[in-house]
């Protein structure tokens, strides 16, 4: 049994805590932030029906906590096999169950629900309350201790002298902790590569990309019913995208998505103009008639990088393992972040079964090889749809139209704009947005390229009503460049 210390108890800490201990190793959770006040509370509100009261919550060092999030479809069927409880803790607190292609049903040619239809089922709740689930259920394991500290270095064996260096533990504001193995699971904005600088080791960090604006409100039902949903959570416009979220008991959520090089778009952080822009896409008008719960929650910063672990077939460091957005983040729009998360927290248990901590080279060389072979696919395929983005918005505030002949991204523009018009494409392109299988395997089905190309042909690229770029600066009462 090895002793494992996980840094972070954000949702992809604590499913890799509890997959650890599930799998009899001894696991230490330390996180800085005071969870208790937060499990009990949400606990009270799930009783209560008074969810709203945790609205305002914050996670100090986490931008993202207060944005809407989601556990992809692909996500959810991997707890619901790994860790069951945990999916009934989630419920308990208030998770709605809800069906992402559910706005395509008879729509276009699509039909209506289909038994398979199923697999796209997931529970939507805002972070707050899945955190506080996760965070229950993992109190109640055997085998997890939680200490709320702050990690303020790392220790390394022999003195420091080994190449390359191996950690051998934690310090934090209250103590040393030794371990066989840190899992890094702090998230995006994490210390521990700058401490891992400390120790004369680095990750390589190759180049990133500017990212994304996003300026969200949340709202809430009189009802506890939801909007009519969308054909899509995600649909995209000339400048920006648009996501609709549901969440828990009749709350939900509107995203405008910019280019984080945008700046004339940043009036979108004021409520008035926020409110004056989104009534002007027709599809997104019965998403605005709750009751709002805030003001515009604005998040920037969230470009795309990734940590190499290894050079030439040796590991940079040993005994250290990021997961989720700590090994690398992606555009949130997409909300692939912690099913990527979940799946790379079971990389860390598997390769611990298989080469144990005896061997702390092969183990980070095992668990590199295969988070590149299982999420590097994903990770480059967001990168490079980033970039064509960026690219476009770009182009649209000079007023010219984007073009490019990289036949991916004309693929997936087209298979965007006519899923709804062949029942098989619709469930396709639900499959890999949704994390349940790759493009390769969703679309190897017969004829179904061919028919996205027929069916493509002459199609606009945006195909949801909305203004040109002129018409929303006109909303927002704004000059290109203020």
């Amino acid at each position: 049994m090895a002793h494992v210390v996980v840094v972070g108890a954000g949702p992809v800490g604590l499913v890799t805590a509890m997959l650890l201990a599930a799998d009899g190793q001894r696991v230490t959770l330390v996180d800085a932030d005071g969870a208790a006040l937060r499990e009990e509370t949400a606990v009270a509100a799930s009783e209560t029906g008074e969810a709203r009261d945790i609205n305002g919550w914050k996670r100090p060092g986490v931008r993202q906590y207060g944005q809407p999030h989601i556990i992809m479809p692909g996500g959810m069927r991997l707890l619901e096999h790994e860790l069951p409880t945990a999916v009934d803790a989630v419920r308990v607190v208030g998770g709605c169950p809800f069906n992402g292609i559910s706005g395509a049903w008879g729509v276009g040619a699509v039909g209506p629900e289909e038994p398979g239809d199923a697999r796209f089922e997931t529970l939507m709740l805002r972070r707050s309350l899945l955190e506080a689930a996760l965070l229950a259920t993992a109190r109640r394991a055997e085998g997890i201790t939680l200490r709320r500290s702050r990690v303020t270095g790392l220790v390394t064996g022999s003195a420091g002298t080994q190449k390359p260096p191996r950690i051998t533990g934690v310090r934090t504001d209250d103590g040393t902790l030794e371990a066989d193995l840190v899992v890094d699971a702090a998230g995006r904005d994490t210390r521990l590569p700058t401490l891992l600088g400390e120790t004369g080791a680095a990750y390589e960090e190759p180049p990133g990309n500017t990212g994304f604006r996003y300026y969200s409100r949340f709202f809430r039902s009189a009802d506890g019913s939801w909007p009519a949903p969308r054909r899509g959570l995600l649909t995209h416009h000339n400048s920006v995208s648009i996501i609709t979220m549901p969440a828990d008991r009749g709350i939900w959520s509107v995203t405008f998505v910019t280019s984080g090089r945008d700046q004339t778009l940043r009036a979108l952080a004021d409520g008035d103009a926020w409110d004056r822009a989104a009534a002007q896409y027709p599809e997104v008008a019965g998403w605005l008639a709750g009751e709002p719960l805030n003001g515009v929650v604005a998040m920037g910063g969230m470009g795309s990088r990734r940590r190499v672990l290894q050079r030439d077939g040796v590991p940079l460091v040993t005994g250290l393992v990021p997961v989720g957005d700590a090994w690398a983040t992606t555009n949130p729009s997409f909300g692939m972040g912690m099913t990527m998360g979940f799946r790379q927290a079971v990389l860390v248990r598997d390769q611990l079964r298989k080469t144990g901590t005896a061997d702390p080279a092969e183990l980070i060389l095992s668990y590199d090889r295969a988070t590149e072979e299982t999420l590097m696919p994903l990770w480059n395929d967001a990168v490079s749809w980033d970039r064509h983005r960026l690219a476009e918005i770009d182009e649209e505030i000079r007023g010219r139209t984007y073009t490019t002949d990289d036949p991916d991204w004309n693929l997936r523009n087209a298979l965007d704009a006519v899923c709804l018009e062949d029942p098989a494409l619709l469930r396709a392109v639900a499959d890999v947005g949704f994390l349940l299988r790759t493009a390769e395997e969703a679309l190897a089905g017969p004829g179904l390229l061919e028919r996205a190309a027929e069916l493509g042909a002459g199609v606009p690229r945006y195909v949801e009503p909305g203004p040109d770029r002129a018409g929303l600066l006109g909303a927002l009462r704004v000059a290109e460049g203020e």
